[in-house]
């Protein structure tokens, strides 16, 4: 039997997700495995793969020059983070896609856009190819992410602040623990 998936996009039609903007971003780990490292009294543990993914993420602004990293945490099956784009994107810099991303070596080829995608994108092809040399895995993140514009102060205020106590209110989050 044949079937066909009517996949719909999570993203806001018609939105140019290359222009200025905070953006609030979650992307989380297929199966909701636990990757990362573990939460202890309400403080986030990162084992090496969950190192690798913090690395991972600041070393963005190296790769999208108009990208400034505001709020993030590492959590053990899934990342949010505060992206604020400075001026409309341009192509990201071209590097050796042999090369591990938190060397300074984005793997984007010739083409890629120039999104908030395109940031997630780099950022999940940076910890896959560490995960792939060092455990020989694959499949790390769930197809797609989550985001969120942040379109005034109040809503800034209160997504970093989620971000900053999301260790703290893991064991209420039944959603990541799943």
């Amino acid at each position: 039997m044949h079937y066909q998936f009517n996949r719909q996009s999570l993203r806001l039609r018609g939105y140019d997700y290359s222009k200025e903007g905070l953006y609030f971003i979650t992307i989380c780990c297929q199966d909701r495995i636990h990757r990362f490292g573990k939460i202890v009294n309400g403080v986030m543990i990162l084992n090496d793969a969950g190192k690798q993914t913090e690395i991972c993420w600041m070393a963005i602004p190296k790769h999208f020059t108009n990208v400034v990293l505001h709020d993030f945490v590492v959590m053990p099956n899934h990342i949010h983070g505060i992206v604020e784009i400075t001026a409309p994107l341009v192509r990201a810099k071209h590097f050796s896609p042999s090369h591990i991303w938190a060397n300074d070596d984005l793997p984007i080829r010739h083409g890629t856009s120039r999104t908030v995608g395109s940031i997630v994108r780099g950022f999940k092809i940076g910890v896959t190819k560490w995960f792939i040399e060092n455990h020989n895995k694959k499949n790390i993140w769930q197809r797609n992410y989550y985001e969120h514009i942040i379109r005034n102060e109040n809503a800034y205020q209160n997504i970093s602040n989620y971000i900053q106590n999301n260790p703290l209110n893991w064991e209420e989050d039944k959603f990541y623990l799943q």
